[in-house]
């Protein structure tokens, strides 16, 4: 299944090669845009399908992901799963869920993002669901893990649909910024200088 999904990105072209600033803050030759293949419904059904049946046995109640491509996902992965769909905002340095998003004390819930690099937007919106307290997380479901080596959510459940482990270097030690590549901002008019 994994050459299966690395297909739909290529299809959309959402593979990008140059030298890109991540939302880490983090420098990487690869870049993962989601918004190429969450533009078009056929391919975002089916990858959210994968999360939806690999968790089907989890007894998830909600289902919730961070702004902005993770509304998208997590929409689409509760419509799958018969379950209620929420959102977390950014606030600040963390995420919060604002717009009286209403869950029943004990809910299982499923988070779900877009792409995985050093997990920091997963762990913020874990932070949040746990700040609505007495929730358990059933599982974190992403489209690509393109992280280093396995994070640690402490041992709640992950599945990704594609594993894509991809470098990706800090500004002082980015191999492409010593050599004067433009440094391009994902999302951002124009290009960055590094």
């Amino acid at each position: 299944m994994s050459d299966e999904v690395l297909e739909i990105f290529r299809k959309c072209g959402a593979v990008k090669q140059g030298h890109f600033l991540l939302a880490s803050g983090l420098h990487s030759p690869v870049y993962w845009e989601k918004f190429r293949i969450l533009q078009y419904p056929d391919y975002t059904v089916k990858l959210c399908q994968l999360i939806a049946l690999h968790f089907e046995g989890e007894k998830i109640d909600v289902v919730a992901g961070p702004t902005t491509g993770g509304i998208i996902l997590a929409f689409e992965t509760a419509r799958l799963l018969g379950v209620q769909s929420i959102f977390a905002e950014k606030k600040g340095d963390a995420r919060t869920f604002r717009r009286d998003f209403a869950i029943t004390p004990g809910s299982r819930v499923l988070i779900v993002d877009d792409i995985l690099t050093t997990g920091g937007s997963v762990r913020e919106t874990v932070s949040a669901v746990n700040e609505l307290g007495s929730l358990v997380i059933g599982g974190i479901g992403v489209l690509v893990d393109r992280s280093q080596g396995e994070i640690d959510f402490g041992g709640i459940p992950f599945f990704s649909c594609l594993r894509a482990p991809t470098t990706t270097y800090t500004s002082e030690e980015c191999p492409l910024c010593a050599v004067n590549v433009p440094l391009t901002k994902p999302g951002a008019p124009g290009k960055q200088g590094s």
